[in-house]
């Protein structure tokens, strides 16, 4: 089991009156090679929660364990952890800074001690992972596409050999194909390493889509955490919360309530056509 959080809770502000909680008591576990969707609406804590898995924030009470050691342990080694557990920003802009991509990428490999040879050697095998052609590798990350920037800076943290990739809203301001991309990408990247991934996201359509779990946030707690189908069957609560379910679960909620013998945990279009063909035949 790679990170269990215990009883987590964070407080902006703490003992000035104008305390804030961003999380409630959230606990939960997470095993080796899942991939999981985190959603929320905004505020809801989702960001705020992954910066504490990877030690950026550290939980005013609670305790988080990384393979079974208390990672706020005084003598625990906070930079090990980061070096097994990577986080990508949902602005890529704010991991790139290096005159060109290729330098860019050697950065945490090289931060890790390794030689200039096998950093640049992981680079290139994470730039061609990402599937970022060889002919932008020496150009400043700064004239890519949003895309190729969010490529870039997911290149920058596999090239670091994680063990927990955590991705905040990857997606985010790419269009359908873009978004499309990078989704296919992360699912073949966890499908052939067996990498834990914890994808941060709004979009109700993707997670249903690639994900084995779902973990919905709501004003700091953690209110659902379970496979995708058993909670779009909340859809009404989700909508509660200022979220929703993919569109084609409200097709087959409607369907249902005009007689068709379908189920509600239907999440994906695949997956529909298949319950509408059964009841057609």
């Amino acid at each position: 089991m790679s990170i269990i959080a215990d009883k987590i809770n964070y407080t902006y502000d703490k003992g000035s009156g104008q305390e804030t909680y961003a999380l409630k008591n959230v606990s939960f576990a997470i095993e080796d090679g899942e991939f999981i969707g985190l959603i929320g609406h905004t505020g809801s804590g989702k960001s705020t929660l992954i910066q504490h898995l990877n030690g950026l924030v550290k939980a005013t009470t609670g305790t988080i364990y990384y393979n079974g050691q208390d990672i706020y342990d005084p003598e625990y080694d906070m930079r090990t952890l980061r070096n097994h557990v990577g986080l990508v920003f949902q602005y890529p802009e704010h991991q790139l800074f290096e005159t060109d991509i290729f330098k860019d990428v050697c950065f945490g490999p090289l931060n890790q001690g390794l030689s200039k040879k096998d950093a640049e050697f992981r680079a290139f095998e994470a730039l061609r992972q990402v599937g970022l052609e060889e002919n932008l590798y020496y150009q400043s990350p700064f004239e890519l596409s949003g895309g190729q920037k969010r490529r870039v800076a997911i290149a920058g943290v596999l090239a670091m050999k994680p063990d927990v990739l955590i991705l905040d809203e990857p997606t985010a301001g790419l269009d359908p194909r873009g978004r499309d991309e990078i989704l296919d990408y992360l699912a073949k990247l966890h499908a052939d390493t067996g990498i834990t991934v914890i994808l941060v996201s709004h979009s109700m359509e993707d997670v249903a889509k690639y994900v084995g779990r779902i973990m919905v946030m709501n004003h700091g707690e953690l209110l659902y955490d379970d496979e995708p189908k058993k909670v779009f069957t909340h859809y009404k609560e989700l909508e509660a919360v200022g979220l929703a379910a993919p569109q084609v679960t409200y097709l087959m909620a409607e369907l249902r309530k005009r007689g068709m013998n379908v189920p509600l945990d239907v999440t994906t279009v695949e997956e529909a056509r298949e319950e509408l063909l059964k009841v057609i035949r």
